[in-house]
């Protein structure tokens, strides 16, 4: 792979603006410099490039051609400004899954892992089993689901049209059948029969938390309901008796400190064997009940 760029009237590397031209050692070193850390600055290089990390090390004197210089310094600058990985590099990795993330959509966290993991076991039984994951953004847990259960019935939801284009891109790109729905929460399933299991990461952050602006690239209304931050999670407890067969689970994310508000909202709406479950940081980070038989 050559990423030279070798001008009649300059030889390798010239360039007619934009800034001195830079080999990947440089690259590396300006990302350094300016206080990126060193396993991220390599990131945007491999991501840019299309190389691996070994690649990376054993051409480092390689001369970055004009345009590859230009737009790493643009992606460092928006790095550096706090825009996430993701959204410089347009995918994020997901229950081993590669997924096209955009502006429009939540960038899936390790965490939510847990979630698709649990859903995965309460699914054991059925044979072709209804899902429904309410709050779908890249189609994270929907399509990771319907990966290792290609017999379920999977659908996913969400209210942002681009959200859901973006959702629906993922599933083409990894050749998994999912049908999708516009519109808010339960609304844009009517008609449709009971399902075995609802699963959802909804918006929950309280409106005033101050970890918002850490996040501010990400979409609001994806991350907090405002508020308490519980809204979102009590309207779907309140909601999912109606479209859950007999048995059927409803599974949630929330926040750290959430987990017993939803635990009671479950036990006051009827769900029994309610149960919380703790994420990679030893968190409680989801909590779902069966809706009884």
């Amino acid at each position: 792979m050559s990423i030279r760029d070798d001008h009649a009237d300059g030889g390798p590397g010239a360039r007619s603006g934009g800034g001195p031209a830079l080999t990947v050692i440089d690259a590396e070193r300006a990302s350094i410099a300016a206080g990126l850390p060193r396993a991220e600055a390599q990131y945007l290089l491999q991501a840019l490039l299309g190389v691996s990390r070994a690649w990376l090390i054993g051409h480092d004197t390689d001369l970055l051609d004009a345009v590859t210089a230009e737009r790493f310094r643009h992606w460092l600058a928006r790095r550096l400004d706090g825009v996430p990985l993701a959204y410089l590099t347009g995918e994020k990795e997901f229950f081993g899954l590669t997924l096209r993330v955009t502006p429009d959509t939540l960038i899936p966290r390790p965490d939510t892992e847990l979630l698709v993991q649990w859903a995965l076991e309460r699914l054991d039984g059925p044979r072709a089993p209804r899902v429904v994951d309410l709050g779908t953004g890249t189609g994270a847990i929907a399509l990771s689901i319907k990966s290792q259960r290609p017999d379920a019935d999977v659908r996913m939801v969400d209210f942002s049209p681009g959200a859901l284009a973006v959702a629906l891109d993922n599933a083409q790109r990894l050749g998994l059948q999912v049908d999708a729905h516009l519109g808010s929460w339960f609304e844009p399933l009517a008609g449709q029969v009971p399902f075995d299991l609802i699963v959802s990461n909804p918006p929950y952050v309280a409106g005033d938390d101050h970890h918002l602006d850490a996040l501010k690239h990400e979409p609001r209304t994806a991350l907090t309901p405002e508020g308490d931050g519980l809204a979102d999670l009590r309207h779907l407890i309140e909601g999912a008796p109606a479209w859950l067969r007999a048995d059927g689970w409803l599974l949630l994310e929330h926040g750290f400190d959430q987990a017993d508000a939803v635990a009671a909202m479950l036990r006051a709406r009827g769900f029994i064997e309610v149960e919380t479950r703790r994420d990679l940081g030893g968190q409680p980070r989801a909590t779902g009940g069966r809706w009884p038989g």
